[in-house]
Order: C-alpha cells, then structure tokens, then sequence
C-alpha cells in the first residue's frame, strides 16, 4: 500500500509537473513577466532645424526626468527632507510628488543626467549607512527616465519662424507644429526585471528601438537673419511701432533666406511671454498694402498694353469719385507725369486714372493671379489668404481704391511674393523656407522644386523694374533705400492701417519692398513697420531698413554693382509737346 500511494503521489506529482511545465508554460511565464518583468517607453530625439549651412536653430538634448514609486515611500516628509536639497526643490514640492499610493510620479522632470547620478549616489551612500535595525528607513522607489528637452540655441533670433515646444514634447507653433510629423522621432520600448519592486541594474533589455525625427535643413542664412533681425528691431524701437518684419527672398527660387520679426521671444524661456508675440505675423497678420499694390495696377495696365512706362497722364490733386473725393498724400497743382512719374512720386490719383483703363474684374483677375486672396503655399502655420472680396461686392468706389492699395488686405509674405514676380520676370515661384531633409543617417533629400505659375510677361516685367527703379532716385519716395553702385528698384507703402477691435482705422502701415540688381534682381526685401509713431511714410521708415539688409546680403553672396538708369518722372513743357506729337504719331 505505501508503494501504491507513493506511486500514485508521484504520478499526480508528475502529471502537475507537465501541466506547468508544458501545457500551462506560456501562461505562467506571462504571469511572471508581469510581476518580474515590466516595461518602459524609451525616448526618441526630435530632428534638428538648421539653417541652409547646418547652424542649429532647434535640436533635443539629453535630459534625464526623475520618477517615484510612492507606494515605497514610507515617510514623504523625511525623504523629502533629504531629497529635496540635492535637486534643488523646496521641501513641500517634493513632499507633494512623493505622497500618495500612485506607482508612477514625475518629481523632477527633464533633469541633466548629472542629477540623476547625484541623487542616486546619495541614496546609495544614505542606505549603506543604515543599520540592521534601521533597514526600513531605507529611501527606494526612485528611478530614472531617459528624455529630452527642446533647446533653440538662437534663441530669438527665428523665434516666429522655428515656434516651440510644448511641456508634453509636441510642436506647438512654427515649424515645429507645421512639421512635427516629420521632426518627431518614433518612441522605442524597454523591458526590465522587477525585483522588490525596484528596476534590477543591468536587466534592461531593448524591445523597440528608437527612431530618431527627420532633421529639417531650412533656406535661411543665418548671418542675413542676424542683419534683418537686428535692423528691423532698432526701427521698431527707434519709430515706437507696434512691430515690424522683413522678409528676403530669391525671386527664381521662392527661397526665404531670412525671416526677422519684432518684437520677439526667446523659445528657451517662454514664461510671462504673451500669446500675441508666439505668432508668426509674416503669414497670419494681414494690412491693406498701400501704395505698394499699385505696382499690380500699373504691371496690369502696362500687359494689357493699355499703357507704356512713358505714356502721359494729367494728374490732379484731387478726384472725385462716387460719393467719396480721393486726394494725394501731399497737396500739389494739376501736373503731367509719365506712368513711370506716377509710380515714383506714387500719385493715388494717376493710380486711379491708370486703374480705370481696367474692368473691375480684370483688375480683380490680375490681383490674384499676383497672389492676392491666396494662400503662397509656403505650409507655414495659421497661412492667412488675405482678404479681397469678389467683384459682386464692390462698391463704386472699390475699383479706385483698390487701384492705390486700399480696399484688399494680404500678409508680408504675399506682399514680398508679388514683387518676386516681377523681379522674376513675371514668374510667381511659391516662396519656402525648407531646403530639405535629412533622415537619422544622415541622408538629405532637397525638397522638391517650388510650384511656378506666369503671370505677366517678361517684357511687361522688365518695364515695371525700370520704372521701379525711379521711386528709389532723388525724385522719388524712396532715396533712403538706394546702394551706391547698385541699380535698386522698390516701391514704398503707406496706408492706413485696419483696426479690427474698433472696427476703424487707425495709424498707418509703412513699408518699402524692391530688389537688386534691377537688371538682374538676385534678391527681393520686403520691409514691413506697423503703427509707427510720429513719422509713419514707408520710404523714410523702411528705405534704410532695405539699404542695410540689401547690402549686406549683396556683398555676403559677391554680387558685383551695376550701373543706373531712370525714366522721367515729370516732363517740361518741352518735352511734353514733343511726346504728345510723337504719340499723335503713333496714333
């Protein structure tokens, strides 16, 4: 009988030891794992931002964010007390992080490595310290994990332009929001065993690996960003406006090479920084352009072939139109003044004369095939598409107004882009800041070529640049934005600026925009100054701004000087009588 029991005792011994061993394995060793075993996310780095030369903008470094299990803390207010000093918190912060019965608790998030390691020795040291008796006062729970923290190195030198970061990693304006698909990396996966309720050093084991972002490798140069940036910053300041913003860009390209705001921010620091500053105005702030959208006027007129840069114009100081009288921005006598001579001494009233050869709608055509009421396809972040209202909404004196600049509003960098068209002979390229990428090997891949769309023809372009190079000579709006031994081409801006809060208007918008060399445009610069206080015309404010940036940028690429050439502004009586009998002629 006692060998029959022990072999049935063996038996039944045995059959439980395949069940466990092998029918039930799978399930026990899950089991296992859960209690021995757990896992944790690993970190990916987010892609750089560089400039076209590879100067850091944004990049991610190494942080190390410190975590408790507070179901191990025995005596909050005591650890507390030891760890608080070493990480350089109060008391009471810590205290609150390590109380309770969570598993998981952020104490100190995206800490340097280095305090980590003192922490952890200081524990270590703390414990080996403790007696027998005292083994339950020792501190455990703590642990480390692995991340990284958003540094913009620049700090605000691109600020509207790069955006930031959010608390949780994720880009929150800028181009880290318009390309975080891109930037951010793919998290990896741990595993680690689990003993008394600790991570075991040296039982990590990779699950996941981590996938590092796409490093976006930008259009813009960083030493023309730091010129821009600081001209247009000294203007604001020195004019008291309420911001200001340049924009430089390769006309046959479509590429930004740089993008100054002011005021502005510093991404590493966004404590107290109100949201109005975290915005980037060069493409959601709108402002009716002025003076600088009769170049869309006249380039219309001129392609229609309805005039030519020297046709004569009587022009008075005033004129009335519908039930609203329109004046020049200063009182003068009736005078003759060629197309030319109305765009350098930029005449509201020749602007309207020449604007009314023009139906409304092929105005209306002309303006959006400029790029008026559309987006530039840039993809930056919150692209407004302007505002200009279908011709069924005009009203009678729409058409005028909107031949000088008023009536439509558009962003700096639609206004930049209509003059990269004429500089380029009548060829609107999208405009971008990125150049392209480059993945986690090191691996780049140029972005693919701007979309292009002909707007005016090449010789209706090349009229409008030498016109254009009159506003910028003596007897122009804008001497102040003239480069010795350059030909500069622009036209100045100043317009009354919208409120939207009173629904009125109130202050003006300055700006100048032109490129150089006119002959043969290698940079267009649009300079851009809200509610300036005091002097508010766009030659006197934006011209020196222009003349700064454009030099530079013009001696940092070796572009050699060229020579002048201006179309009369205003004709004698002389001249006048000789070019009404040629154009009788011509007739």
């Amino acid at each position: 009988m006692l060998i029959i029991g022990a072999l049935i005792f063996l038996m039944a011994f045995g059959m439980r030891l395949v069940q466990i061993q092998a029918v039930q394995a799978s399930s026990y060793q899950n089991r296992a794992n859960s209690e021995m075993s757990l896992t944790r996310s690993l970190l990916a780095p987010r892609g750089e931002i560089t400039d076209i030369n590879g100067a850091s903008f944004a990049r991610s470094v190494a942080a190390t964010s410190i975590v408790v299990d507070q179901a191990l803390i025995t005596d909050p207010a005591r650890v507390a007390e030891f760890v608080a000093p070493i990480l350089g918190l109060s008391i009471a912060e810590v205290e609150v992080s390590i109380t309770g019965s969570k598993r998981w608790s952020m104490v100190y998030k995206n800490a340097k490595p280095a305090t980590w390691r003192k922490l952890s020795e200081a524990i270590a040291t703390y414990n080996a310290a403790l007696s027998k008796e005292d083994i339950e006062k020792r501190i455990v729970g703590f642990s480390p994990e692995r991340g990284y923290i958003r540094e913009y190195p620049s700090g605000e030198l691109l600020a509207s332009l790069i955006g930031f970061v959010n608390n949780d990693g994720f880009g929150a304006s800028g181009l880290e929001f318009s390309q975080n698909s891109i930037i951010a990396g793919v998290d990896g996966k741990y595993s680690y065993d689990n003993g008394n309720k600790a991570e075991i050093p040296g039982s990590q084991s990779e699950i996941v690996a981590t996938k590092a972002g796409t490093t976006i490798r930008l259009t813009i140069d960083r030493d023309i960003q730091w010129v821009a940036s600081k001209a247009i910053s000294d203007a604001v300041k020195k004019s008291g406006a309420l911001s200001g913003t340049v924009i430089v860009m390769d006309p046959k390209t479509g590429e930004i090479l740089a993008h100054a705001t002011a005021p502005t921010f510093d991404p590493n620091n966004r404590k107290g920084i109100p949201l109005a500053l975290m915005r980037n105005p060069s493409v959601q702030d709108v402002y009716e352009p002025g003076s600088t959208g009769k170049v869309m006027t006249l380039a219309a007129a001129i392609e229609e072939k309805l005039v030519s840069p020297d046709t004569v114009f009587t022009v008075p100081y005033t004129l009335k139109r519908s039930d609203k009288v329109f004046r020049d921005h200063e009182k003068h006598a009736t005078k003759k003044l060629t197309v030319s001579g109305i765009l350098a001494e930029s005449s509201n009233t020749g602007s309207i004369k020449i604007g009314e050869m023009l139906e409304n709608q092929k105005l209306y055509e002309y303006l959006t095939k400029f790029g008026v009421g559309v987006k530039t396809g840039s993809g930056l972040a919150g692209e407004s598409r302007g505002i200009l209202r279908p011709v069924s909404q005009w009203s009678g004196t729409s058409g005028p107004t909107i031949a000088f600049g008023q009536g439509y509003s558009l962003t700096a960098l639609q206004a930049t882009s209509i003059f990269a068209t004429i500089a380029n002979d009548g060829i609107r390229v999208s405009p971008t800041v990125i150049s392209g990428t480059k993945d986690s090997s090191g691996h780049f891949t140029p972005a693919n070529a701007r979309a292009s769309e002909r707007v005016i023809s090449a010789q209706t372009a090349q009229a409008m640049r030498v016109m254009m190079e009159s506003v910028v000579s003596g007897n122009g709006t804008a001497p102040t934005a003239a480069i010795p031994g350059y030909r500069v081409a622009g036209k100045t801006g100043t317009a009354m600026r919208y409120e939207t809060s009173c629904r009125c208007y109130s202050g003006y918008t300055a700006s100048f925009i032109g490129f150089a060399p006119a002959d043969k445009p290698r940079f267009v610069i649009s300079v851009t100054i809200q509610d300036p206080q005091g002097l508010h015309w766009g030659g006197a404010l934006g011209g020196p701004v222009f003349k700064d940036v454009m030099s530079f940028a013009l001696k940092s690429e070796h572009v050699s000087p060229t020579g002048t050439k201006v179309i009369p502004v205003a004709l004698n009586e002389k001249e006048l009588n000789a070019r009404i009998k040629k154009d009788a002629v011509k007739q």
